[in-house]
């Protein structure tokens, strides 16, 4: 068992046995892991082991079972995703998708680092629905997936009128459309975006806006890329399809 400091970021915690937690944290340097708290309700880690809380955590981890945590310093908590209903759905969401991307262990700073940024931009109120896709977009290679949205998978011209073809899981422009009769006939402007979307920087953000017939193409394709491509079903993507049916009432 090993004694480290590393920022981490609490993915969710559940009960274990009567008085006790198991918690699960994103650390920066040595990935996901597993951490048993016990006594919570008389701990000092109460209020620091909730889901979406960011910390520097001094920890003992432990390659052949469960972690635990000594002590920890600087809390940051996203206090304005946690009052708003639909920002923290999508926060949660995100949060699970970068849990199901990697396996437990396994040390990934760079995926660790876009999580918190994307929560960061959340915070600073942003558009998640955006945010939301940008990640989802640019995390698909962790799942094995690399699709093309560049250029034509035949001719490589760029900036035509694309369509996806999942056939060739990439785009066709008009001169190649008849390679695939079962091509996905999209609006070209949602493939614009996406390309947009795997290769934006941070600073371009700030300026980004997508109207709201645009926001719900870009769901709908890209909910068909994780069904078709990935095959993951998460509880908070659900949770997220529920709200776009009831959310209207509590707006």
């Amino acid at each position: 068992m090993q004694s480290r400091e590393s920022r981490g970021l609490v993915l969710y915690n559940q009960n274990y046995r009567e008085d006790d937690k198991l918690v699960k944290i994103f650390t920066e340097i040595s990935g996901k892991r597993m951490f048993f708290v016990k006594h919570i309700s008389r701990s000092k880690l109460f209020s620091v082991i909730q889901p979406l809380t960011v910390a520097d955590f001094l920890l003992k981890i432990n390659d052949n079972g469960l972690s635990y945590i000594d002590d920890y310093k600087e809390v940051m908590v996203f206090k304005h995703i946690n009052e708003d209903i639909f920002a923290l759905s999508y926060a949660t969401y995100v949060a699970s998708l970068a849990d199901a991307a990697i396996a437990d262990g396994v040390y990934d700073s760079q995926l660790f680092a876009f999580l918190i940024k994307t929560l960061e931009l959340m915070e600073q109120g942003l558009d998640y629905e955006i945010l939301t896709n940008i990640f989802e977009l640019q995390i698909l290679e962790r799942f094995g997936v690399n699709l093309n949205f560049h250029e034509c998978v035949f001719c490589h011209r760029t900036g035509q009128a694309f369509d996806f073809s999942y056939k060739y899981s990439g785009v066709l422009c008009s001169e190649h459309y008849l390679k695939d009769l079962k091509r996905s006939h999209l609006d070209p402007n949602v493939l614009y975006l996406l390309d947009c979307f795997q290769t934006i920087s941070f600073k371009d953000l700030q300026t980004i806006s997508v109207k709201p017939e645009m926001k719900q193409k870009l769901r709908f394709f890209l909910d068909d890329i994780y069904d078709t491509y990935v095959g993951i079903h998460l509880k908070s993507k659900k949770f997220i399809d529920d709200l776009s049916q009831w959310g209207d009432i509590m707006k």
